[in-house]
């Protein structure tokens, strides 16, 4: 029995794309795997249930669990990991905030059903069948599913998380430093965002281009602005860049691409709500005090609910929309 500690690795509501982040540490994964074992990673390998639910309480010294809950089967494995880890880490944007997914709570399961599985163009369903929690197949077949949630909650409003990953997905070396400061016993306290904890702005390679005072006269969308390689800051073309209100850390990936922060770091701490927080700077940077004017402006913001809370709507203050 090796007495390397032990690791675990689940993937709940996301894309995917954590999954292939911890792949694309390429060679630093080597090291990693010849550090610890990884003895639950149903992506990668084939791990069962009951093989997690074979080991003793806190056997594991930590569990990745990205992805947001969405459905009763996550949120069983979530507390069957959180009783068996001495860690739980919250990785990436959907199980830390919710995520993309968690724009599904702007409205409930039976309307997200209604569109899946009656109204979608390239459905061939005529009895409009929607799933069910327990169903008979053949009249004697009791087949069970996980009941889908009416929302999408972040890992924390489910169970306990000791610290947090950012990003969609973590940087590689946003991983690779959590995993050093797991291994080498140097890790911040309890409740710690395993980022800087600054804005995104102060290190934006086009920060020395943003004039002492942003002033637009309409907002606008990248793909209606030709000229998004200028190398200026998006906010003075009118165009909504979540770094005022975004954690750094993550490289800066999307400003390299030529495209503004769309957010995915989540707040630094003196940020209760993300999406309000952008709110405050955008309503700041219009250029007009005339009620008239300020209209006109408002009125060329595209949604609102998408950009300033792409990833962050279940951890927000709004957390879902009201539906009658």
């Amino acid at each position: 029995m090796s007495d390397k500690p032990k690791i675990g690795i689940y993937w709940c509501s996301s894309c995917g794309g954590c999954e292939e982040a911890i792949v694309d540490l390429n060679e630093t994964l080597l090291d990693v795997v010849a550090a610890v074992d990884i003895v639950f990673w149903p992506v990668a390998m084939d791990f069962k249930y009951e093989d997690v639910e074979n080991l003793e309480d806190g056997e594991l010294l930590a569990s990745f669990i990205n992805g947001a809950i969405r459905l009763s089967e996550q949120e069983e494995i979530a507390k069957l990991l959180r009783r068996k880890s001495q860690l739980v880490f919250a990785f990436g944007s959907c199980a830390i905030m919710g995520g993309i997914p968690g724009l599904a709570n702007m409205t409930n399961r039976e309307e997200v059903f209604t569109r899946v599985y009656k109204e979608m163009e390239s459905n061939d369903n005529p009895e409009n069948t929607v799933p069910q929690t327990e169903i008979l197949v053949d009249g004697k077949y009791n087949l069970k599913l996980p009941e889908f949630f009416n929302s999408v909650y972040p890992l924390d409003q489910i169970i306990p998380v000791d610290y947090y990953i950012p990003g969609c997905a973590p940087s590689p070396d946003t991983i690779k430093d959590a995993f050093t400061a797991i291994l080498e016993g140097k890790l911040p306290e309890k409740g710690t965002v395993l980022s800087p904890n600054k804005s995104m702005c102060d290190t934006c390679p086009r920060k020395e281009t943003k004039p002492d005072k942003v002033e637009i006269e309409k907002f606008t969308r990248p793909h209606q602005y030709d000229k998004l390689d200028d190398g200026k800051c998006f906010l003075e073309a009118g165009i909504i860049c979540m770094g005022p209100a975004t954690r750094g850390g993550c490289g800066e990936r999307c400003i390299n691409a030529n495209m503004p922060c769309r957010g995915c770091y989540g707040p630094s701490n003196n940020v209760k709500d993300q999406g309000l927080r952008m709110l405050s700077v955008l309503a700041s940077i219009i250029k007009s005090d005339k009620e008239e004017e300020i209209a006109e402006v408002l009125a060329t913001l595209p949604d609102l609910i998408g950009p300033l809370y792409m990833y962050g709507l279940p951890s927000s203050i709004l957390f879902h929309k009201r539906i009658e």
